[in-house]
């Protein structure tokens, strides 16, 4: 049929009208609260400092759909994710020792483990 678009097209361009409105209004909720600091006459005030947080906090929750689309998107580096998602590996990783058990059979903390090999290196 002509006309008729997939459904995954379809999701795919309201997600982006969606997040362009988000996007807007995060905006529009920025330029106020700059408007009401720079138009107020006293800004330290009660009042105006209350506008301004609820302002800005309107902006930043019509601004965290759009960044959470684009991190899973992966458009959005995220700083140190790469080094987090290596530790990561590097935990999931078998080791080459076997656990230390204690009389309980349970797996002992690495810093018991550790005064264990710093006793039995002391002892000749």
């Amino acid at each position: 049929m002509i006309g008729v678009r997939s459904e995954a097209g379809g999701m795919k361009s309201e997600a982006k009208l969606l997040n362009l409105l988000c996007i807007l209004g995060a905006l529009i909720f920025l330029a106020l609260a700059v408007l009401n600091a720079l138009l107020s006459g006293q800004f330290f005030t009660t009042d105006n400092l209350f506008i301004t947080m609820v302002c800005l906090l309107m902006a930043l929750l019509f601004a965290v759909n759009p960044l959470l689309y684009l991190k899973d998107e992966g458009k959005l580096p995220i700083p140190f994710q790469k080094r987090l998602a290596r530790r990561a590996e590097a935990a999931a990783l078998p080791q080459s020792k076997p656990p230390l058990l204690d009389a309980k059979g349970r797996a002992v903390p690495p810093d018991v483990r550790s005064m264990m090999a710093n006793m039995k290196q002391k002892q000749p």
